[in-house]
């Protein structure tokens, strides 16, 4: 028995490699999961390409890497239990949660209750544990299985435009009549598009992005305007805020200094535009707000904290139906066999060649 693993040089992320590795026996009390599928999506690149700074990095270890310059990439997606030593995890069971671009994964459950489980391995603790959780698919009550697809590719970026819609909404929207979001046509951005829609619908929703992207971005119907990074200088001055899901300073810069302190608030979430994610420091402040990072995972704990596992859940689940009608049509399930693809597929989603209407899924 073979474990196939995507190993990605860390300082560029357009390098990668399939590797063999044999596996060793389960450990007592571990739990062995066959890889079944996995999305491949934007939000892979910015785990690449922040690995080092947040962590993404450390959560699944490759083999034979001695000198450290190569990864794996963490991945939402679906799994079966292939081996078990636990006594409270069957053989044949499947779950939900954050596998490794591979054929396996080794876990040590623990706080297992009927709807799911967390990975209590020693080197994942200090990571958010928004990661570690597992959801158990025979009693979880967001599991649809005809929308398994959607789930592995919109979910996880679906709930990061959640939180940013409920932190927005809390603080009033820092006084913004507008929210500007770069990347129009990423996940994340239309899942943001969605909830604000829905939840503050008084906030106008500016779409920027590509030329090549515009008619799919308008076609979702989600934003009231949609325009071009290069339309910029054009867009009508108003009170607002400024997602950047893009990573790419200079469109970023450009919005700041177009709107000046008209701009109430710069919030950085993901980095889509690898080849463009110069400093945006490089040639000064520009005017307006400091940009804030936005760390989905930190919100997440914060937000079921305030409003309880049952509470928020529902909300969230609430928000995550409208979404799946809201985006109904918009992306054509794309399926791709072997990890070979899933190389393929993740070095072109870097280099920014994949068709935002095409949801990824690789069936190692």
């Amino acid at each position: 028995m073979t474990n196939k693993q995507v190993h990605v040089r860390k300082d560029k992320p357009t390098e990668a490699q399939v590797v063999e590795v044999t596996p060793g026996d389960l450990a007592p009390e571990m739990v062995r999961l066959q890889i079944e599928s996995f999305a491949v999506t934007s939000n892979n690149v910015t785990y690449a390409v922040m690995g080092a700074g947040f962590g993404y990095w450390n959560f699944f270890p490759p083999a034979g890497d001695d000198k450290g310059q190569f990864g794996i990439v963490p991945m939402w997606g679906h799994a079966r239990v292939s081996e078990s030593n636990h006594a409270d995890i069957p053989v044949g069971e499947r779950v939900y949660g954050y596998l490794p671009m591979a054929d396996m994964l080794d876990v040590s459950p623990g706080k297992i209750t009927p709807e799911g489980f967390v990975d209590l391995a020693a080197h994942r603790q200090e990571m958010s544990p928004v990661y570690n959780q597992y959801a158990r698919l025979a009693d979880d009550p967001e599991h649809d299985p005809a929308r398994e697809a959607e789930r592995m590719i919109f979910g996880p970026l679906f709930r990061t435009g959640f939180l940013i819609e409920d932190f927005m909404r809390r603080e009033g929207w820092h006084g913004a009549r507008e929210v500007i979001l770069t990347s129009a046509s990423s996940k994340t951005a239309m899942g943001l598009a969605s909830v604000t829609k829905a939840n503050s619908p008084e906030i106008k929703r500016i779409g920027l992005t590509s030329e090549a992207n515009v008619d799919f971005v308008e076609e979702t119907g989600l934003y009231d305007k949609v325009h071009t990074y290069e339309e910029i200088g054009t867009l009508p001055l108003h009170d607002c805020v400024v997602v950047d899901f893009a990573g790419n300073g200079d469109v970023l810069r450009n919005v700041h200094e177009h709107f000046g302190e008209m701009l109430k608030y710069s919030c950085l979430v993901g980095a889509t535009h690898v080849e463009a994610r110069s400093s945006f420091d490089d040639e000064g402040t520009p005017p307006g707000p400091k940009p804030t990072l936005f760390f989905a995972p930190d919100h997440a704990v914060a937000f079921f904290k305030e409003h309880g596992a049952k509470e928020g859940g529902e909300k969230v689940a609430q928000a995550w139906h409208a979404f799946l009608e809201d985006v109904e049509g918009t992306v054509e399930i794309d399926r791709r066999q072997g990890l070979e693809a899933a190389r393929d597929t993740f070095t072109a989603m870097v280099e920014g060649k994949v068709d935002p209407a095409k949801g990824i899924v690789i069936e190692p």
